[in-house]
């Protein structure tokens, strides 16, 4: 017999509490997306800066470095802060998450020195700190959001909070337009390019920039109540559960107290014992192995679309620091626009409808025919604007499809004492695939003409091979992952082994 108090968050109504909830805990996506993704443009910046004598490119080994250490923090951050939002509260420990980011992103602003070694050094630090706090906070804000939301809309909540990165994406690539285009008119309206100084300090405001909507919403989760199935289902207090879920569901503490105020306790055996790999070893599998086949090719496509691109951007041509990382951004802008937050959306609007395992397929199918098409056709004068299309609506079928359904599955499949930990190793997981894939594209790519007939050649095999990672990925889903459409965290949580043929995709 399900407790009252959980009951009636499943079947609540949509209320305020539920949105405020949504940017709350969006604001650690959003951030996570801005610093990620600022730092293509922002590597113009530093290659004017640091690497004249390298035709103000910075080399690949430093940018892919950049890459990995705050991917490399993100890991961490997942692992201990997962392990963490289980052992001593989701609330407890969401605060620190946010500390950190802002710790982490105004550091990155007051990185030290201004020679090149002591810069990137700094940088990196002040970047893996950040990592740690983003990382923590993927499988907080999923956990909190899936144990507060009604089960009949619950997934389109969860994408709600995910589609934060598609506008941290966004408003990085605005902002460092915006801090571009006012150095360049304020300090050199002539076509030279800028003191070391004045790209200097436009680098860091741009960092430093994006910790102010995080800073905003510090209030707000600093007052959240922990979530009612922690409290109930992990430190058995109903009664305070009771009271907690009052005012979010807007309802008295009459009408969801209980008769029997003690829960059944919960089985005893612990986190990666036999007994939790034969009920939920399955599970862990399907989202760390299709998170971590998904992040390859989601990460290494949005870092490096600015070098897939170069021509439609002519980066060949000779611009200043600032019209550099200008055009970068604008294009990180378009596809945004264009491609990625509209699947964002479209996850939102249709997860509740055609459900996770199905649209985790389609995206991947999908995702795949696009990567072997474009390599097909890869760039020359005649394909270009076919290519520019293909290679666009990855990113549509990315967010649409399994970039969403991979955060979203975890933090619904698993009993609420292991729910934050298995969300933080799936996530661990699939950040490790994103360092493989960002950090293999520059590998790959290094020591080669940009716009020579043997980058053409790799970049063909790049795209057929992740277009061959998204087979596998489909696969994958197709064979191992359950669906949680309709159903409640309770019901998801596979305590006595009945994994029914409901998780098949195709049923």
């Amino acid at each position: 017999m399900p407790l009252t108090v959980l009951s009636l968050l499943d079947t609540a109504r949509t209320r305020y509490y539920h949105m405020k909830a949504v940017i709350v805990a969006g604001m650690g996506i959003f951030t996570d997306a801005y610093d990620l993704f600022c730092i293509p443009p922002i590597t113009k910046l530093l290659g004017h800066i640091y690497y004249k004598k390298h035709g103000n490119r910075i080399q690949p080994g430093a940018e892919a470095a950049m890459l990995a250490v705050a991917l490399l923090g993100t890991v961490i951050g997942q692992i201990v802060f997962g392990w963490l939002g289980d052992r001593v509260g989701r609330r407890r420990v969401y605060g620190l998450t946010l500390m950190l980011m802002l710790a982490g992103s105004i550091g990155c602003g007051f990185s030290m020195g201004t020679t090149q070694g002591r810069v990137l050094a700094s940088l990196g630090f002040f970047r893996f700190l950040l990592g740690v706090g983003i990382g923590g906070d993927y499988p907080l804000s999923a956990t909190i959001m899936s144990e507060f939301a009604n089960k009949r809309t619950r997934g389109a909540f969860i994408a709600a909070v995910f589609s934060m990165q598609g506008i941290g994406i966004l408003v990085s690539s605005i902002v460092t337009m915006a801090v571009c285009k006012i150095f360049d008119r304020i300090y050199h309206p002539s076509q030279q390019d800028p003191r070391t100084d004045e790209a200097d300090m436009a680098w860091r405001l741009i960092l430093m920039l994006g910790a102010v909507p995080t800073a905003l919403t510090c209030y707000w989760r600093m007052m959240m109540p922990e979530t009612a199935r922690y409290t109930a289902l992990v430190e058995l207090n109903v009664l305070k559960a009771a009271q907690d879920m009052e005012r979010v569901l807007d309802v008295s503490l009459s009408q969801i107290v209980e008769d029997h105020p003690f829960p059944p306790s919960p089985p005893s055996y612990p986190l990666f014992s036999k007994q939790f790999f034969l009920l939920h070893g399955r599970d862990l599998l399907a989202c760390s192995a299709a998170w971590f086949l998904l992040d390859i090719v989601f990460y290494s496509n949005n870092l490096c679309q600015s070098h897939i691109f170069r021509k439609h951007y002519n980066a060949s041509e000779m611009n200043t620091a600032f019209e550099a990382a200008f055009k970068v951004a604008k294009l990180q802008a378009k596809v945004a626009c264009y491609s990625t937050i509209p699947g964002y959306f479209a996850a939102v609007f249709l997860i509740d409808r055609l459900g996770r395992v199905r649209i985790q397929v389609v995206g991947f199918v999908l995702m795949a025919i696009l990567y072997f098409s474009s390599a097909y056709i890869y760039w020359d004068h005649q394909t270009g604007k076919l290519f520019t299309i293909l290679y666009g609506l990855t990113f549509f079928f990315a967010n649409f499809g399994p970039n969403t359904t991979t955060f979203i599955v975890p933090a619904e499949l698993f009993p609420a004492r292991f729910r934050s930990t298995c969300h933080g190793i799936a996530g661990a997981l699939g950040k490790v695939g994103a360092m493989i894939g960002a950090v293999g594209f520059f590998v790959a790519t290094k020591d080669v003409d940009q716009d020579g007939y043997k980058m053409t050649l790799r970049m063909r095999v790049i795209l057929i091979i992740l277009g061959g990672i998204c087979v596998v990925g489909m696969a994958v889903t197709m064979l191992f992952t359950r669906e949680t459409m309709g159903t409640s965290l309770e019901e998801n949580e596979n305590e006595n082994g009945d994994q029914s043929v409901k998780g098949k995709c195709f049923p």
